[in-house]
């Protein structure tokens, strides 16, 4: 007996072994298998290969900190765009960096969180007609094989001639050989593409043309990989070595112009000079006069070089603070998610309870006649017959209001790279941002009144953009309500009642009307802060100007809801005096037609 116990602990033992052998091979196998990584070849400076023959970029770095983290083994497979697209779709590489997103890529693809927000541009040739957008587009026109540009040419029917490069890179060159006359490119690629590249026929014609969110892309369905990434790439940005990594290869873009030669062709064109002066007057006069006019040429190169720079500093300023905005769109819609749901349980359940209610109130009626007044809940029948209805009623009205509240919260959140159009109804737009930003109006002032016109006409324009502006101007009305203090401050050090009385006395109002002289629906909030010094009332929509930098503003508010102001066709006004209060007047062409 004892040899067979023996025996059979043996084999135990050893069947025990093998599968610890198998399980340790499998997670071997497991841990060994790399993802392949996917991405364009030329498209510095976000990834290409470099001198070394080696991966290289922004995209890259990123995906090699994200794998450092989530312990991924990646091996990247670097070909022209189109190629490598289509090796997604087919299943030949696991995930694609650096990727736009758009609707139409939804059938076919899941997208991550941004890595960043791409800018796209027209660049031209120097004596090509000026344009403003893609809408203006025509002639010759290069765009990259398979890129989001290409597929929004295609959708919205461009009439041209409609060329395909390989590469960004090819697409500029294509331009400064004169073989195309536009091409349609990401503004900071193609700002450092002319610079390596020294393509002096090339010129930035119209920036900012188009923008979407470039994020990593995995074949549809293939949620448990991109999860991973998702991860992996939000801990970046909370631990800072995104912008870290961000910083280093899309903040410092040089754009300075070589001027190696420069001091050579000075000396050449003296030279010149002095010896046709000496030889014929004739020469030297056309000669001054070809130098006056390169010296302006100059000049003006000079100029746009500057502008250009400037404006890519600030491209740079907003791409950062639209990965900042994309982290707290996913945080909102996350949280939103979770409010709605019980919120959604109790709207469900309570006219059940109503019901309920209804139904048991007979029974308890006629227990009242027979036996006199007993307790519910510790509270007498007689009181609770009326307060029951009541609470019920109060706890159905609070749970719509948190239900309106989340997606308010949620609208305004939410970043579309196609902005919905449509009629609107501004009424509806003040109303949904006051709810927006109702508890910081209750903490700011106690007299907050508004008045909605009720002949009030539509306008046209996208509603989330319109609230985007009431929810800033009536932000900015309840700061100045409190003496240039921030919240911390606030509760900081202590303040005497007198004080938060005078701060709660003073008032907000909101009104809209029609104005029939302009054609205009009219919103216009009044507020009785600190007013605005009259030196600063110009600068107000001006870009980065601020007078609460200490404060953590950043100047862009006021800017952007000019901008989408002007987007609409109308205009954002002030009015103000110092110590006495600011006036703001947003003024929207009403709409009448078929078409805006």
């Amino acid at each position: 007996m004892r040899t067979t116990f023996a025996a059979k602990t043996l084999v135990l033992l050893a069947v025990a072994a093998i599968i610890g052998i198998v399980t340790c091979c499998d997670l071997e196998a497991k841990e060994t298998k790399r993802c392949l990584v996917g991405g364009d070849f030329k498209a510095p400076p976000y990834q290409f290969i470099d001198a070394n023959g080696n991966p290289n970029g922004f995209n890259v770095e990123v995906t090699r900190a994200v794998a450092d983290i989530m312990g991924i083994k990646v091996e990247f497979r670097l070909k022209p765009w189109n190629e490598t697209r289509q090796e997604l779709q087919d299943g030949v590489v696991d995930v694609v960096q650096g990727m736009s997103y758009s609707d139409e890529r939804l059938a076919a693809f899941d997208f991550s969180a941004p890595l960043a927000m791409v800018n796209h541009a027209v660049f031209s040739r120097r004596d090509a007609p000026p344009l403003n957008g893609l809408e203006n587009l025509t002639g010759d026109v290069v765009v990259h094989r398979g890129g989001v540009i290409h597929d929004y040419l295609l959708q919205h029917g461009f009439k041209g001639r409609l060329l395909l490069a390989e590469s960004a890179v090819d697409a500029l060159k294509m331009v400064d050989a004169g073989n195309a006359t536009y091409a349609v490119v990401s503004i900071v690629p193609g700002m450092y593409i002319m610079r390596e590249y020294r393509l002096k026929h090339v010129v930035l014609a119209a920036s900012n043309v188009a923008t979407y969110r470039y994020c990593y892309a995995v074949k549809k369905g293939n949620v448990e990989l991109l999860s991973r990434f998702n991860e992996g790439l939000a801990i970046l940005v909370k631990t800072g070595q995104h912008k870290q990594i961000q910083d280093k290869w899309l903040g410092a873009v040089d754009l300075t112009v070589r001027k190696r030669n420069t001091p050579l062709m000075i000396v050449a064109a003296f030279s010149v000079a002095v010896l046709l002066a000496a030889a014929i007057v004739a020469w030297n006069y056309a000669l001054r006069r070809k130098v006056a006019a390169r010296t302006a040429e100059l000049h003006h190169e000079i100029e746009v070089r500057k502008a250009t720079e400037a404006e890519l500093r600030n491209n740079q300023e907003e791409l950062i603070k639209a990965d900042r905005m994309a982290a707290i769109d996913t945080l909102v819609s996350g949280v939103a998610h979770e409010i709605n749901n019980p919120t959604g349980l109790i709207l469900i359940n309570l006219p059940i309870l109503k019901e309920v209610y209804a139904d048991v109130l007979e029974l308890l009626e006629e227990r009242y006649i027979q036996q006199g007044d007993f307790l519910l809940g510790g509270i007498a029948f007689s009181r609770m017959r009326y307060e029951i209805p009541r609470m019920l009623e109060e706890m159905q009205n609070g749970a719509k209001r948190i239900k309106y509240i989340v997606e308010d919260l949620r609208d305004f959140a939410r970043r579309d790279d196609v902005k919905s159009l449509g009629v609107v109804d501004m009424n509806l737009v003040a109303q949904s941002s006051v709810r927006l930003v109702d508890s910081f109006i209750k903490k700011s002032t106690t007299h907050f009144a508004a008045h909605y016109s009720e002949t009030l006409p539509r306008v046209y324009g996208s509603a989330l953009r319109l609230e985007q502006v009431v929810v800033n101007l009536l932000l900015n009305a309840c700061q100045a309500l409190q003496d240039g203090r921030s919240t911390e401050e606030e509760y900081a050090e202590p303040i005497n009642s007198a004080v938060v009385l005078q701060k709660c006395s003073r008032g907000i109002e909101l009104e809209t009307f029609f104005d029939s002289a302009s054609d205009a629906v009219v919103l216009r909030i009044k507020d009785e802060g600190i007013g605005i010094e009259s030196e600063h009332l110009a600068h107000l929509t001006d870009p980065f100007f601020t007078t609460k930098r200490n404060m953590g503003g950043t100047g862009l508010g006021l800017f952007i809801s000019s901008g989408i102001a002007k987007e609409h066709g109308g205009t954002l006004s002030f009015e103000s005096v110092s110590g006495k209060g600011t006036t703001v007047t947003l003024k929207i062409p009403s709409y009448a037609g078929d078409n805006p």
